[in-house]
């Protein structure tokens, strides 16, 4: 189980319609998920027009009349979509606390003695940096930072930083985060040179995905729903979908031979390794995949064969106008687009296409012995 804390401290960048929305969208990939709404506001509670008598500060507090545990305050929002709601009283915890011994780590101690079959907590934390983020990043080993791309959420982001190291050295609780770029509008200038900023003040820490400025993400939560019951054909949805595919692709990462220990001689190893390469190497064939966008600053090729990823690897290189990629791919059917400037299209040049879940096109390409 995967527990995931979504936090800034920085009202509007993105944070409550991110864990509504991620939390949806790995639902629709078969992982059964629970959205724990931590901030007083409760505006993912809201926002999936969700009505309880009990919420989070029931199961936090040891004052309330209606103690409660996690698992009798849960509501299901829709199919393998679960959230533990939160109310206005949340707010009076911070009080409540402050004078008990180990309140930072309230929630960690909830969440080590729940048992569930859950595969991914995403905790939506308050807008703030007090004692109820604080138990959200202590009961995670994974923070979401969603930030958009201007310069007050970049300074931003050295004070939750600050926060995470503190949380480090004085609860012995390492977690890792990413930055998640949000409410990014490519028509405008500035975007792309905010966030050329962030990738620079911290390389690699990125999420590939980038949430675009989509007015359906907003209707959908004015409307009591998550993109997906609402548009599951928009670019939100489809924002959100390449997000959790993102996060799901991370899953199978951690298990791989080469990080496996073994105390198997070198040599049996090497010959090992040497028969899985001339096994595999006959099935895989060099593909170029080319477009013509003269214009573009960046351009990448995504699609069943990186798990649709938009990163380093994926990036293609251009001479004159005309971009290219080179893959080694194995047999198979795949379906792929191009990504010009944080534009989806497919393969202008190639006639044979999909309708993909989002009511576009996704171009093909079959890789076998005898064609290429």
């Amino acid at each position: 189980m995967r527990i995931i804390s979504v936090t800034n401290q920085k009202g509007g960048c993105g944070k409550t319609t991110t864990s509504v929305n991620l939390a949806a969208s790995l639902a629709t990939n078969n992982r059964k998920v629970l959205l724990i709404d931590l901030d007083p506001q409760a505006h993912a509670t809201l926002g999936l027009n969700i009505k309880a008598d009990t919420s989070m500060y029931n199961v936090l507090s040891k004052l309330t009349s209606k103690k409660s545990n996690l698992e009798d305050i849960i509501k299901n929002v829709s199919g393998d979509f679960d959230i533990a709601p939160s109310s206005m009283v949340l707010s009076t915890l911070e009080q409540e606390l402050a004078g008990e011994i180990g309140r930072e780590s309230r929630l960690w101690e909830i969440l080590s003695g729940f048992k569930s079959s859950y595969d991914y907590i995403l905790i939506d934390c308050p807008p703030n940096l007090g004692i109820l983020t604080i138990n959200a990043i202590r009961a995670s080993s994974e923070i979401i930072i969603p930030v958009e791309p201007s310069r007050f959420s970049l300074e931003g982001l050295d004070q939750l930083t600050w926060i995470v190291n503190l949380v480090k050295d004085r609860l012995s609780h390492s977690v890792s985060f990413k930055i998640l770029v949000a409410n990014f509008d490519s028509r405008l200038r500035h975007s792309f040179e905010m966030l050329e900023a962030i990738k620079t003040k911290f390389p690699g820490m990125l999420f590939s995905t980038i949430i675009h400025v989509n007015v359906k993400l907003k209707e959908a939560q004015n409307s009591g729903s998550h993109i997906f019951n609402y548009d599951k054909y928009s670019r939100g949805a489809k924002d959100y979908f390449s997000l959790s595919r993102e996060l799901i692709m991370q899953e199978t990462g951690t298990n791989t031979p080469e990080t496996q220990v073994t105390t198997e001689p070198a040599t049996n190893i090497r010959e090992k390794m040497s028969a899985i390469v001339k096994k595999e190497k006959p099935t895989l064939k060099e593909v170029v995949f080319t477009i013509n966008a003269p214009e573009a600053k960046d351009v990448f090729v995504a699609g069943d064969f990186n798990g649709w990823k938009t990163d380093d690897s994926s990036r293609m290189v251009t001479g004159d106008g005309a971009w290219q990629k080179r893959l080694n791919l194995k047999n198979g059917k795949y379906r792929y687009r191009f990504v010009i400037d944080g534009k989806w299209t497919d393969d202008p040049t190639n006639e044979l296409r999909e309708i993909n879940p989002y009511g576009e096109t996704d171009s093909l390409i079959e890789i076998s012995q005898n064609k290429g």
